[in-house]
């Protein structure tokens, strides 16, 4: 009995001594596709102005040969974790292929994306340019 309260003891203050995994606070998307709800995209962005962050590239795989294929909203949701650990905003010109067997695995589907960072847009026609007064009211 002595030695059963002692383990029990010596299990509640181990989980006492381990820190809570503290959650970051989500940081709201720019731009986001309803589909999938990331911002990751198939296709170009062009009503914005945005710099290249680079090339992100993922793989998804089956876990058995009965799994399901992974769908396109786990694929860009991988998409999107790779991305952000660039900085970037959103990932257009996302594509990926058929599932194909590996070595490692019942079936592999391999991403690629380009991440971006949108730029800052000013707005010309209140701000006024470097030098010049602002317009009169």
């Amino acid at each position: 009995m002595r030695h059963a309260s002692l383990s029990l003891l010596m299990i509640a203050m181990t989980g006492l001594a381990v820190p809570a995994l503290a959650k970051a606070p989500e940081k709201p998307f720019v731009v986001v596709n309803e589909a999938v709800g990331v911002p990751v995209f198939p296709n170009d962005i062009t009503d914005r102005p945005c710099d290249v962050v680079g090339e992100v590239k993922a793989g998804v795989r089956k876990a058995t040969i009965f799994s399901n294929e992974a769908s396109q909203k786990k694929i860009y949701n991988e998409l999107w974790e790779r991305a952000v650990k660039l900085g970037a905003d959103a990932v257009i010109n996302a594509k990926y292929g058929e599932s194909h067997v590996t070595a490692f695995s019942w079936g592999s589907t391999t991403a690629t994306g380009t991440a971006v960072k949108f730029k800052a847009v000013a707005n010309a026609a209140t701000t006024p340019a470097a030098g010049e007064a602002a317009p009169a009211k």
